[in-house]
């Protein structure tokens, strides 16, 4: 059992051989396939050109014969002569054709089979690649009748019969020589062309595989850097460096969410007590005689409402929902008034101008709308005092337009403006336009313009100030 246990460890620490990945195995399996194709380009003409080449040589060898044959006296040709000849010459028979009369200068006894006719005079490229194959697939007794224009002499056409096995036996013998050469050349060329692409593509493909396998096991191990690379896979290793960044603070966003969700769920319960005291505190104030404590009370108890209604649903929010809105016909003045005075917005710092037609109306639900507007006004106020002093001044100008079946509120001031690096996220959560903001204020507030149907955008920003424009649909009695 402990030599089968040590043994089996043997085993596992020996390094398993791998065999090559997907793209290696097609790619070396299509340079393979286009080496044999550029191979079988390579033969097929080259094995025409022998075949139409050998032809040739026996017909000028025959016209050679001919031409001999011719000068003897009355063209008579013994047959020990003409044997040599023929013999010579390679062929079997010889014809000359003149002025359309056809004379047979030199005759060998019957063939066995009927010659099959090649005429050299006619250009067909079909018929001159596949020749060379008919005659390698021939009977061993196949002879052909190869026709041709004379060079040596004058005449129509010569024409010799000539037995196909020699040309069959020269034939096999330089296709395979070719086939060789040609394979050694293109094995080379397309080692030499694997090897390119491995260096270019696969090597780049699989450093881009192991950084996205790297980064699923651990988002936030270091990534190696791009290689600075200007084709299509540099572009590729340049937008999975930025995606693995944009994922990097999206899970840091979310862990950082999950971190305040639980601080909250901890600490929601002790607020909720705290509330409760405070307006139980409320209530004895509602007795006192104190012109100033009634003055203040009613302020005092909305904040305390509305914060008993956010410790309410803030465990919902944790989870990414907030409560559908209740809507209800309100004075678009009075909210606005409402919201500015629970933003720190007054009449000697940084103060509320409203350009809002009397009578105004909006239907949205009085909490989700106090808290879009507070959460702007607050910001607006914050940036004018971060940039000027604590007792700068500066005014928020709130307009009101009804258009269509929406209505429109602008909500500006004549602050710094918001950085552009922080503008083109600035919706998103975490993301403060100041040091000691949180960055979830805009987020919570567009969440809640979206729960009316309605959006929050960033109308312009610049050195004059910041321009925002909360869009509300009209619903039921709602009029402006």
């Amino acid at each position: 059992m402990i030599r089968a246990g040590r043994a089996g460890m043997m085993r596992s620490r020996l390094p398993r051989l791998r065999g090559p990945d997907g793209l290696s195995a097609r790619l070396l399996l299509l340079t393979g396939v286009f080496t044999l194709a550029v191979v079988g380009l390579i033969l097929a003409p080259s094995a025409a050109s022998f075949h139409e080449r050998w032809l040739l040589d026996r017909i000028r060898a025959a016209e050679l014969a001919s031409v001999g044959v011719e000068a003897l006296p009355y063209s008579l040709v013994e047959d020990d002569t003409a044997r040599q000849l023929l013999q010579i010459s390679g062929v079997t028979a010889v014809a000359v054709q003149e002025e359309g009369v056809r004379r047979l200068l030199l005759q060998a006894p019957a063939l066995p089979r009927t010659p099959e006719l090649l005429d050299l005079r006619q250009s067909d490229p079909g018929a001159r690649l596949t020749d060379p194959w008919r005659t390698l697939a021939g009977h061993p007794e196949r002879s052909v009748r190869v026709m041709a224009r004379p060079r040596y002499r004058s005449g129509d056409f010569i024409e010799v019969v000539a037995p196909a096995e020699p040309l069959k036996q020269e034939l096999r013998a330089y296709l395979v020589n070719s086939l060789l050469l040609s394979l050694v050349v293109a094995g080379a060329a397309g080692g030499l062309l694997y090897a390119a692409l491995a260096f270019l593509v696969l090597s780049p493909m699989r450093r881009v595989t192991i950084s996205i396998e790297r980064f699923r096991a651990d988002p936030e191990a270091p990534s190696e850097p791009p290689q600075g690379r200007r084709d299509e896979i540099g572009r590729v290793e340049d937008e999975l460096a930025r995606m693995q960044e944009e994922v990097r603070q999206a899970l840091r966003s979310r862990a950082r969410l999950a971190a305040l969700g639980e601080a909250v769920a901890r600490i929601n319960h002790d607020l909720r007590n705290m509330l409760t005291s405070a307006q139980m505190a409320s209530d004895r104030l509602a007795g006192s005689p104190d012109p100033q404590v009634a003055k203040a009370l009613p302020r005092l108890e909305r904040a305390l409402d509305r914060a008993a209604t956010l410790a309410t649903h803030v465990l919902d929010y944790g989870k990414t929902a907030e409560p559908e809105p209740e809507r209800q016909s309100l004075p678009l003045k009075t909210a606005v008034a409402a919201a500015a005075e629970d933003a720190g917005l007054e009449p000697r710092g940084v103060r509320l101008v409203r350009k809002i037609p009397t009578g105004a109306m909006i239907e949205a639900d009085p909490d989700q709308l106090h808290r879009i507007l507070v959460n702007l006004m607050r910001n607006a106020r914050h940036a004018i005092q971060s940039a000027r002093g604590q007792d700068a001044r500066g005014k928020v100008t709130v307009e009101a337009v009804a258009a269509d079946d929406v209505v429109i509120l602008t909500i500006a001031d004549d602050g710094p403006g918001i950085p552009p690096r922080v503008a083109e996220r600035l919706f998103q959560p975490f993301v403060a336009g100041s040091a000691d903001g949180t960055g979830l204020g805009l987020a919570i507030a567009r969440e809640l313009a979206a729960n009316h149907g309605g959006e929050l955008t960033l109308a312009s920003t610049g050195p004059e100030g910041a321009v925002f424009r909360l869009v509300i649909p009209k619903g039921q009695g709602a009029h402006g």
